[in-house]
């Protein structure tokens, strides 16, 4: 079966195939040396002795055709899974049902492993019959890991994202997804780390997903000057650096352009304490497009800044002291 499996699909180990192969020759070990007790006991634990070969042959046989039956749904759902990624398909959907389907066998086959023991039969009967997984699933529903479980299964319902989206959670907390299990959500951010969400809590949280519907985006290029600068001369060049940055995307329509709607708009948007702030809309067709944009345009819209003579403030405050206090506060200071 092993040089069939790598015949057959060469790229693909026959990982199951040698799990059963150890798990064959464990229990022939096992037995034989069962069978072999039956030389050193007395015959009347014969009964004892074969009842117990018999035990060790149901729950040797129930772990390895549930191994089997776990390993065929993991190969099936496998194929599949490659089959939609190579259509370009959304294999969400798929990757969480393989976890669920494997999650079920292995549990059935532990009901069907426990009905061998005499003192745990009467919960594994219990469990099998409707009233028994109804108390079951109502005596877990308050932990966390049903929690888990139903907010993945909400996760897949509603496809609030799906994996291969890029999404946003907190300001820090920025990736793309990469799996849904049944317990959690695994994110890879843009340091390549890593990030394990539980189910339940990422489905408490706002989710900004930058590839539902459409992927492009509109970035904010926000740059406070000061009082004493040209303001027309800043929006002039916050603008050309934007229209002629690489990733800018147009995103006006026919009639924008027919009614003149410039690429880039440019507006004053606040007047602070120390600063006039000047928006820029800039459009790019991606979150990673539009991040790069972001960090270049500062970079590149300082130094016509710099060059042309437009000057961005540091924060500062005036303070003014009345007469009277500003005694009492020189007076209070201690001398030497």
């Amino acid at each position: 079966m092993i040089k069939k499996a790598l015949k057959k699909y060469p790229n693909e180990k026959p990982t199951t195939i040698k799990l059963v192969k150890r798990i064959l020759n464990t229990l022939w070990i096992i037995l034989g040396l069962a069978a072999l007790s039956f030389i050193f006991i007395s015959k009347d634990k014969y009964a004892v002795a074969t009842r117990n070969i018999e035990l060790i042959i149901y729950v040797g046989f129930v772990l390895v055709f549930t191994i089997i039956g776990a390993s065929i749904v993991e190969t099936i759902f496998s194929r599949i899974i490659k089959r939609t990624i190579a259509s370009e398909g959304d294999p969400t959907s798929y990757k969480f049902l393989r976890y669920l389907s494997v999650f079920g066998i292995y549990f059935f086959g532990a009901i069907l492993a426990t009905l061998a023991f005499p003192a745990l039969r009467g919960v594994a009967q219990t469990a099998l019959g409707g009233a028994g997984i109804l108390a079951v699933v109502i005596g877990i529903a308050s932990q966390e890991a049903l929690a888990n479980i139903i907010g993945g299964i909400f996760i897949i319902s509603f496809k609030p994202f799906r994996v291969g989206n890029v999404i946003k959670i907190t300001d820090t907390l920025v990736g793309t997804v990469t799996d849904i299990t049944l317990r959690h959500t695994v994110i890879r951010n843009y340091q390549n780390k890593m990030i394990v969400i539980p189910n339940a809590i990422i489905n408490k949280e706002k989710v900004t997903n930058y590839d539902l519907e459409e992927k492009k985006i509109c970035q904010w290029i926000e740059v406070g000057i000061s009082y004493n600068s040209d303001i027309d001369l800043a929006k002039r060049i916050m603008k050309e650096e934007c229209e002629n940055h690489p990733n800018i995307f147009d995103n006006r329509s026919p009639q924008e352009l027919k009614n003149g709607v410039p690429l880039v708009v440019v507006r004053v948007t606040n007047l602070g304490d120390s600063s006039v702030t000047i928006r820029a809309w800039a459009w790019a067709w991606d979150f990673a497009s539009a991040f790069v944009m972001k960090c270049e345009l500062y970079e590149s819209i300082k130094k016509r800044f710099d060059a042309e003579g437009v000057e961005i403030p540091f924060p500062h405050r005036t303070l003014v002291f009345k007469r009277d206090q500003l005694n009492q506060f020189t007076n209070s200071q201690p001398t030497e």
